[in-house]
């Protein structure tokens, strides 16, 4: 986040929700991934939507597909 001369700079590096009692990642441009980190901290996969893939991909990742 900042400035440009008189233009706001800005840009999410983590959208994350909660919904049907899963974390639904909608968007991560963090290094390691944020999902990676949910589950250092006992997140089971099953809890975890990469949202971020279509809804037909979500079946071929590790982790929950809604």
């Amino acid at each position: 986040m900042g400035w440009h001369k008189d233009e706001r700079i800005k840009s999410v590096m983590i959208h994350i929700r909660l919904k049907d009692d899963k974390i639904w990642i909608e968007s991560d441009w963090t290094e390691n991934g944020v999902a990676t980190d949910l589950l250092v901290k006992g997140i089971p996969r099953e809890e975890i939507v990469l949202a971020f893939h279509p809804p037909h991909v979500r079946q071929y990742t590790e982790f929950a597909r809604a």
